[in-house]
């Protein structure tokens, strides 16, 4: 199953205060333990809302909203993607990373095709298919 790890972001997060190199140093050799087990798909770490737009949609109306976004418990500061067997699995590995003060992480399963059962026919199977081989070729530039 997949997962994403999602980090929550804090004051610091919010306010640009970027990790120092022991925190650096000890994600790295997190996240390194993580790929050689083959677990970490993706992993990348978010910029302060400041710098991030939301876009509101209400029927044909599309809205622009500039950050900064106001609720900090409710932004994200970072994530992983992660292939597990189970959400124990996930809970394990999260048990060991190198976070302090507070900090909350939240993981959530993603969903697959095979999750929205009949509504998936063989040719929104088949998008699904080659989208995913498509976001991997684009990965690779």
């Amino acid at each position: 199953m997949r997962v994403m790890v999602v980090v929550k972001a804090n004051k610091d997060s919010e306010a640009g205060v970027l990790p120092d190199r022991k925190i650096l140093t000890e994600m790295g050799k997190f996240n390194e333990q993580l790929a050689k087990a083959g677990v970490m798909l993706a992993a990348e770490g978010l910029q302060a809302s400041s710098k991030g737009k939301r876009v509101r949609f209400d029927g044909d109306k599309r809205t622009v909203i500039d950050g900064p976004f106001t609720e900090t418990k409710e932004l994200i500061a970072g994530f992983w993607l992660w292939q597990v067997r189970s959400m124990d699995e996930a809970v394990e590995w999260l048990k060991r990373a190198p976070f302090g003060g507070g900090t909350e992480v939240e993981i959530r399963p993603v969903f697959e095709t095979a999750d929205f059962g009949d509504a998936v026919t063989p040719e929104l199977a088949a998008q699904e298919d080659r989208q995913r081989a498509q976001a991997a070729q684009n990965a690779k530039k």
